[in-house]
């Protein structure tokens, strides 16, 4: 959600902070918050005031008309504050219907004043800009401000002055005080735009001689806004409504959906109740909450939330054991139900969420069978058929009673079964994969009415042809609007002012820009396009700004092609004139930009919005824009679109499979606007099934100000030949279906509209909920879901007794208008076939193919990193260090602590041995010839061989092969004599039996003390012995010691074979020591020689023997 509420300390404490105001704003930062763990003795040091002062002390919990409820101890000193909390903190408490417990209380200085000197303000948000209401007279008393309040409209991009402060607002306020008041409002109002308030009341403002006092104040915040205000908030904390407790899982849900780019939502109702659910998608949280408390489970309704926006399986899996772990925590003497539904998804793998929860249904498979715990699923969208069968399969395994049902039942059926109120269905057949599309489905349809003959074939009318007519979004003659209240105007501006815009969004000829790397979209709108039978892509092109120029592949139907991707949108504009929709899918912080860069070019008439928790006012900015412009907005908060045959926005509808299925490759005669876009999906599979399709259909959008409103389409559809019937799918809060009551009543619309408003269970819970949209929320009776309905039905609308209801009121008015001759059912042509990505029909296991790579070592494809089987929160936990990761991904075991020990010093030995080395001397030249560190540091790596630092494997495997063979140290010595090879390991150019190489005793000693064997390590210092007689530097060098202990490690460790042990010294692999430990130090040369900034070097002469060919000098 978006507005959200905070506590009155957090509130004016924003206010102390950041207002800007002559007027003298008193008692600043003076309160006080007491908890039953509050120290009095601490708290009095803090605020010395609560000793000197008369106090007033009141209850900080969203707590409406606490003065009226006895809950404001007024005039008290601190002896009176404790007594009168005695008898208030933590005591339960009846607020309205809401039970809760008193915890929170503020102390603030009581301020006496008169009657005279208190007022009345508020300000907040709608549509069309922000209210100011004043009234002189304020406190407990004040009544219904409302009416008898002035009222100020500052519209969008307005700003607020002091003289109409003064003229329209402050006409009844004594002169004496104007001055102070005008600097106060207008500094409030500035505060509150500044700060992304949408809502913020004052009652009462106390003016005096000495200044302004704000006593009680109740303020809500636009939360999506933090991006913008952090700085300004802080971290702030928005409290549960009184009447609900705060849960810990509740924060937990909160902090994965913070911390995802899905959507995690969780509120707890009732952790005793009986019946839980686990719901895909904001519209159809509310739709399963509403039949709950339809069918008389409002009391047993456990919880509300939903997860939606394509989480992954780990994000699921935890949101998945949270619902699980609470439900499992105390027994029901009837048992438990839990409701795992959901709409048809557009976009969401079904199948790898469903994972998520099968994983956590196994963890938690023996609290859930003994808590009697049954399970009902309905679900569809992408590879819901696979998501379906591992949900019936663990049901199976695990002994837990697990309904599963799709598409072909209707949504919210699973309620009824779950509850008792209607049999338990047969499960029905499903086809094994989401790849219907690959076949021609004209030899059978599940849709029981015939449908049109093509996707273009209905007669267009002037107007829908001709983008260049425009209507008024389809507004009738002028005395319509001139007949409107302007009360009701305020409410849908965007309806009644006249503007030029189409009355057809969409055509088979329109073309489109996408904002955003939205591959998968795109190719979904091709494939879409293809099976229309459109004669080319609906996709002109796509601007992405983090990337230069240039084309991205596409598939159209069986062959490849190209389009073009810009970075800038002015040259898409310029070079693709014909296009006037784009769709973008800009994130909710560059949306607002991008949007107002778009509407700079006058060929754009279309713009869908695809970001969720863009701030309402920058919305609000985007509306005025577009409405000066004439463009109409889909979104913000939506997946767009869809017309039949023509046209669908991004990832409208779902994958190809559910197009055909929901036949929405050619027109229908229903036209539809949602709010949801999940909810849209499942309008377009009712509709199919009980009409002959969907001639358009459009998801506004779930924030509270979406950019076009439902009169918008209405309208539209009503003037448009084509559409013969709507359907609306309103929800709770906001007064837009209002206006379609007004429309049927005055014969505007006179097409049958069937709606329903979901929601309506909200008023039968006793404390406020927040549902999955920003907007859906309830400031008033007349926003409820149920008033909605009545008005809706009284008006004339077809409105069901609820969703479950709505296909079989679609159905009767459908048949009638088929009876009527209205509706001409016409003949089903079918669409030609695409064929399936390759990289989908992977992931539904319908192909395979051998795999380029192998690896072993590492996997990154989950929600947490894994070397060779181990976490990487395990390996830190674990603390096995550089060299027990390194065991990880070289040797693919987890070695003992000595192993780990001995690899990390074998590193820090061979990390340096001076700038006169090879290896250092190419990197220090390369960094002095201005070389970066990736070319330095390979010139360096590139020496190492048999002559420097690649004598571990080579003395490994000559030490090794004389031990196996029973060679007597002598025998060794004396062959690789006779051979004429060195003795690989054996021989320092400084070092010698008297000046022993430190590092090499270093290693020795820990050796010695650690490993379990030392054989191959003990002869090779028998081998030692005997060079060392014939000359003292032919001692075992650094290289040669770690090569021969490093194959003791592998032999004796425990964690190898012999075969394994070997195969790693055959491959190389102590060599990777050297080069591993020895880059550090050539990082370090490299460094160095940046940091003395020196110059690029050249060999002295006089350090160059020239030897020249005689004949050459002559």
């Amino acid at each position: 959600m978006s507005a959200k509420a905070i506590s009155e300390q957090t509130g004016k404490e924003l206010l102390y902070k950041h207002i800007c105001t002559t007027a003298a704003v008193q008692n600043r930062f003076r309160y006080a918050n007491v908890t039953a763990e509050t120290d009095w003795e601490r708290l009095v040091q803090d605020h010395p005031w609560l000793l000197t002062e008369r106090l007033v002390v009141k209850p900080d919990q969203l707590i409406k008309r606490r003065g009226k409820l006895g809950l404001v101890g007024v005039n008290l000193d601190l002896k009176g504050v404790k007594d009168w909390l005695k008898t208030h903190l933590m005591k339960e408490t009846m607020v309205g219907k809401a039970k809760g417990i008193l915890k929170n209380f503020l102390i603030e200085p009581f301020v006496a004043h008169k009657q005279e000197e208190e007022f009345y303000v508020c300000v907040y948000a709608t549509r069309e800009g922000d209210y100011m209401l004043f009234h002189h007279e304020g406190g407990v008393d004040v009544g219904d401000v409302d009416s008898k309040a002035l009222k100020l409209l500052v519209g969008v991009d307005e700003k607020i002055s002091a003289d109409t402060v003064k003229s329209q607002l402050l006409t009844h306020t004594p002169a004496d005080k104007k001055e102070m008041l005008t600097s106060f409002l207008v500094g409030l109002f500035n505060l509150y735009e500044d700060l992304y308030f949408t809502y913020l009341e004052i009652n009462p403002l106390v003016v005096t001689k000495d200044g302004v006092y704000v006593l009680d104040m109740a303020a809500k915040i636009d939360a999506t806004a933090d991006y913008l205000c952090k700085a300004k908030w802080g971290d702030m904390e928005f409290p549960p409504p009184f009447g609900r407790e705060a849960y810990p899982e509740e924060a937990y849900i909160a902090d994965l959906d913070a911390k995802s780019g899905a959507s995690l939502k969780l509120t707890i109702l009732n952790p005793r109740g009986r019946i839980w659910t686990m719901v895909a998608g904001g519209g159809a949280s509310v739709v399963y909450s509403d039949t709950i408390c339809d069918l008389g489970g409002v009391n047993e309704l456990a919880n509300y939330g939903e997860y939606s926006g394509a989480p992954s399986e780990q994000q699921t899996y935890d949101y998945a054991k949270t619902i699980l772990s609470l439900m499992t925590r105390e027994k029901h003497p009837d048992g438990k139900v839990l409701i795992i539904g959901g709409s048809i998804a557009n976009f969401t793998n079904v199948a790898a969420t469903f994972k998520g929860i099968v994983r956590a249904i196994k963890d938690y498979q023996n609290p859930l069978k003994e808590h009697e715990v049954t399970i009902f699923v309905r679900r569809g969208g992408p590879n819901y058929q696979e998501g379906l069968r591992v949900m019936g399969e663990i049901g199976k395994t695990t002994g837990i009673p697990i309904h599963v049902f799709g598409t072909e039942t209707h949504m919210t059926a699973i309620v009824g079964m779950a509850l008792g109120h209607r049999p338990i269905a047969t499960e029905p057949c499903v086809a094994a994969h989401t790849a219907n599309f690959l076949l021609n489905t004209s030899g059978g349809t599940i849709t029981p009415a015939s449908s049109r003959s093509a996707s273009f074939s209905e007669v267009k009318t002037v107007a829908e042809n001709s983008s260049a007519q425009k209507t008024c979004a389809g507004l009738p003659p002028e005395t319509y609007c001139n007949d409107i209240p302007p009360s009701v105007v305020s409410l849908c501006p965007s309806v009644f002012i006249s503007v030029a815009k189409s009355t057809t969004l969409f055509s088979n000829h329109t073309k489109a820009i996408v904002w955003g790397m939205q591959t998968r979209a795109v190719q979904g709108m091709l494939d879409f396009d293809y099976v229309c039978s459109r004669q080319e892509p609906s996709v002109a092109a796509m601007v992405y700004p983090f990337t230069g120029d240039h084309k991205q592949k596409f598939y159209w139907g069986h062959k490849e092609i190209l389009l073009p991707v810009y970075k800038n949108m002015a040259d898409a504009m310029k070079k693709h004139p014909e296009v006037d929709v784009l769709i973008s899918f800009a994130s909710l912080r560059s949306a607002y930009d991008s949007t107002i860069e778009t509407m700079q070019h006058p060929q754009i008439r279309t713009i869908a919005i695809i970001a969720e928790g863009i701030p309402e006012a920058l919305t609000r900015k985007i509306i005025r824009m577009a409405e000066e412009k004439g463009v109409t907005i889909i979104g913000p908060a939506t997946v767009g679109g869809i017309k039949p045959g023509c046209f669908k926005i991004g990832n409208t509808g779902g994958m190809l499979d559910n197009i055909l299925a929901s036949k929405l490759y050619r027109p229908g005669s229903v036209a539809y606007v949602s709010r949801s876009g999940g909810m849209s999906n499942e309008l377009n599979n009712i509709i199919s099934r009980t009409t002959d399709g969907v001639y358009e259909g459009v998801a506004i959008g779930g924030d509270r100000y979406p950019g076009s409103v439902f009169m918008d389409h209405v309208l539209r559809y009503q003037d448009t030949p084509g559409v013969k019937m709507i359907v609306v799918l309103g929800e709770i809060g906001g007064n837009e279906e209002y206006k379609i009551c007004k429309g049927i009543k005055e014969s505007r619309i006179t097409k049958p509209v069937v709606c329903w408003c979901i929601g309506t269970c909200a008023t039968l819970f006793s404390s406020e909920v927040q549902f999955g949209h920003a907007g859906a929320c309830a400031n008033q009776a007349s926003e409820t879901a149920v008033a909605k309905n009545k008005a809706l039905e009284e008006a004339g609308a077809f409105v069901p007794k609820s969703f479950d209801e709505l296909g079989d009121v679609i159905k009767s008015v459908y048949d009638n208008l088929v009876a009527k001759g209205v509706i001409v059912p016409a003949k089903e042509v079918p669409p030609p076939t695409v064929p399936m990505d390759y990289s989908w029909a992977r992931e539904l296991g319908l192909i395979r193919k051998p795999a380029s790579f192998m690896t072993s070592i590492c996997d990154e494809r989950g929600q947490e990193l894994i070397y060779a089987g181990m976490p990487i929160t395990e390996v830190f936990k674990s603390e096995i260090g550089l060299g027990g990761t390194l065991g990880l991904l070289w040797f693919q075991r987890r070695l003992p602590r000595y192993a780990c020990q001995f690899i990390e010093m074998c590193l820090m030995v061979t990390a340096d041995h001076g700038p006169a080395v090879s290896g250092a001397h190419n990197t220090i030249v390369c960094a002095r010839a201005g070389k970066d560190l990736i070319s330095s540091l390979t010139s360096g790596l590139l020496t190492i061989g048999d002559r420097f630092g690649g004598a571990l494997d080579a003395a490994a495997k000559q030490f090794s092969k004389a031990f196996d063979s029973g060679m007597l140290p002598m025998e060794f010595v004396n062959k690789m004599k006779k051979d004429g090879k060195l003795i690989m390991g054996i021989g320092h150019r400084v070092k010698s039996i008297n000046n022993p190489d430190m590092r090499v005793q270093i290693l020795k000693d820990f050796v010695k003390q650690h490993f379990p064997a030392t054989q191959l390590l003990d002869y090779a210092l028998e081998v030692e012995k005997i060079t060392t007689s014939k000359k003292p530097n032919l001692i075992l060098n650094v290289d040669g010691f770690i090569g021969v202990a490093f194959v003791d490690l592998l032999r004796n460790c425990g964690g190898f074979t012999r075969d394994e042990a070997d195969e790693f010294v055959e491959i190389g692999a102590l060599n990777g020591i050297f080069v591993l430990g020895r880059s550090m130090g050539f990082i370090g040369h490299y460094l160095d020689q940046k940091r003395l900034k020196q110059g690029l070097y050249r060999h002295p002469w006089d350090d160059i023997s020239y030897v020249l060919p005689e004949h050459m000098t002559m």
